[in-house]
C-alpha cells in the first residue's frame, strides 16, 4: 500500500474512529485500525472494540498502490497531531511495517495483517428511517445524563428506543428513554417514515457517547438509522461519511411510563437558571453523606436549604409562582442540577404530590422533552 494524503484530513478522520479503540487491551489487533486504500484514491478508516465499529472514508491526494494494513490507533493519531499543519503525509507499507512520512519527519511503526481484524456481522437491518442530525443531537443530550453507570443493571446502560401510538389517538411517537432507577429522561417526538413496527432497542452508553462525537461536526445533515432487534448502525453524512455500528444491549427495559406521574396537582413555577445557581450555592457544604437539598414550599417562594453534620447550615430564597399547600421535600443536589441545566426556557415547571411520590419536572405540557425525579428523605 502507498498513499498520500492532508494532514488534516487524515487527523480529522483519526480523532473519529480512535476514540472507539481500548486503551488497554487483551487482544493485540483490538488496539489498532484497518486502513484500506482504494484504487479509486479513497482511504477507509475502521476502528472496533467488537461490540462498537465506526468507518470513515476519506479522500486521498494520492493511491499509488491500493492495500490495506492494521496499525496502532493511538500511535498514528498522536503522530498526525504533531506533524506540521498544511503537511501532505505519506504512508507505505512493506515487510510488516508502515513508513509515515511528512517534511522531514519518519516514523517507522509495525503492523500486523488486515486478515486478523475482525468486523462486526451487520445481519439484516429490517428497520430504516432518517432524522435531522440536531434532532439525534438533542435526543441523546436530553436524555443520556440520566443513563445507569450501575455494571449490575446492564440493561439501564443505554438510552431505550421505542415507538408507540400517540395519546388520544394523536400521531404515533418515538421515544427515547434513560433512568438509574432515581431519576428518568424522556425525549418525545414524531415517529419517523419507515420506523413503524420497529422492535424496542437499548443503545449502549458506550456507543451513544461516540455517537454524538461524531455529530458535533455534522448537525446541518440528517442521521439514517437502520436497526434490527440485536444491531444498529447510524450513517453520518450521507455516501462516504462515518458508519458507526453497534450492539445493542441485550435486556428487557422497564415499563418506566408506570412511574410517570400523573396526577401531581402541585404545581410549582421558576426560572430554571436562578433556581439552578440556587441549588448549586446551597449544595456547596453538602457532603457525599448529605446531598440532599430540602425544598420548603410557601407562597410565591422555595426555601432551599442544607444541613451538614461537617460543614454547617445554608440556606436561600428564591422567587417562585406556587399557590398550593405548603410542604417540604428533598432532592439530591446533583440530579436536580442535571435535569435544571437541561431547561432551555425561563420557566421550569415543577409539580409535586407530597414529600415521598415522585416530581415531574419539564419546560412546559408541549415540551418534547419529560423528567422525573424521585425525592429523597430529609
Amino acid at each position: 500500500m502507498k498513499a498520500t494524503l492532508e494532514r488534516a484530513t487524515l487527523l480529522r478522520c483519526l480523532s473519529h474512529v480512535q476514540s472507539v479503540v481500548e486503551r488497554r487491551n487483551t487482544i493485540p489487533i483490538l488496539s489498532n485500525v484497518l486502513i484500506d486504500a482504494d484504487a479509486d484514491g479513497s482511504l477507509k478508516v475502521m476502528a472496533t472494540d467488537l461490540d462498537l465499529q465506526v468507518v470513515e472514508t476519506m479522500k486521498a491526494a494520492s493511491v499509488e498502490a491500493p492495500g490495506a494494513i492494521t496499525v496502532s490507533a493511538h500511535l498514528l493519531f498522536d503522530i498526525a497531531r504533531k506533524l506540521p499543519d498544511g503537511s501532505q503525509v505519506g504512508i507505505e507499507t512493506a515487510d510488516n511495517r508502515m513508513t509515515v512520512k511528512a517534511g522531514r519527519s519518519r516514523f517507522q511503526l509495525p503492523t500486523l495483517p488486515r486478515d486478523d481484524f475482525p468486523t462486526i456481522v451487520e445481519g439484516d437491518l429490517p428497520t430504516s428511517f432518517t432524522l435531522p442530525a440536531r434532532t439525534v443531537a438533542e435526543l441523546i443530550d436530553r436524555t443520556r445524563f440520566a443513563i445507569s453507570t450501575e455494571e449490575t443493571r446492564y440493561y439501564l446502560n443505554g438510552i431505550f428506543l421505542h415507538v408507540s401510538d400517540g395519546e388520544n389517538g394523536g400521531q404515533p411517537l418515538l421515544k427515547a428513554a434513560a433512568t438509574d432507577g432515581h431519576r428518568l429522561a424522556r425525549f418525545t417526538l414524531p415517529r419517523p417514515d419507515g420506523a413503524e413496527g420497529m422492535p424496542d432497542v437499548i443503545v449502549p452508553r458506550k456507543a451513544v457517547a461516540e455517537l454524538r462525537k461524531l455529530l458535533e461536526e455534522a448537525l446541518d445533515g440528517d442521521v439514517r438509522v437502520d436497526l434490527s432487534p440485536s444491531k444498529v448502525r447510524f450513517t453520518i453524512g450521507g455516501e462516504g461519511g462515518v458508519v458507526l455500528t453497534s450492539k445493542l444491549i441485550d435486556g428487557t427495559f422497564p415499563d418506566y411510563s408506570r412511574v410517570i406521574p400523573t396526577a401531581n396537582d402541585k404545581l410549582l413555577r421558576l426560572d430554571p437558571k436562578s433556581f439552578y445557581q440556587a441549588v448549586d450555592r446551597v449544595a456547596t457544604i453538602a457532603t457525599e453523606k448529605t446531598r440532599a437539598v430540602k425544598m420548603g414550599l410557601d407562597a410565591d417562594k422555595v426555601t432551599l436549604s442544607v444541613t451538614s453534620p461537617d460543614n454547617g447550615t445554608a440556606a436561600e430564597e428564591v422567587a417562585a409562582e406556587y399557590a398550593a399547600d405548603g410542604f417540604e421535600i428533598g432532592f439530591n443536589a446533583n440530579y436536580l442540577k442535571d435535569i435544571l441545566s437541561q431547561i432551555d426556557s425561563d420557566v421550569v415547571e415543577v409539580h409535586l404530590a407530597d414529600a415521598g411520590a415522585p416530581t415531574l419536572i419539564r419546560k412546559d405540557d408541549k415540551s418534547a422533552a419529560l423528567y422525573v425525579l424521585m425525592p429523597m428523605r430529609v
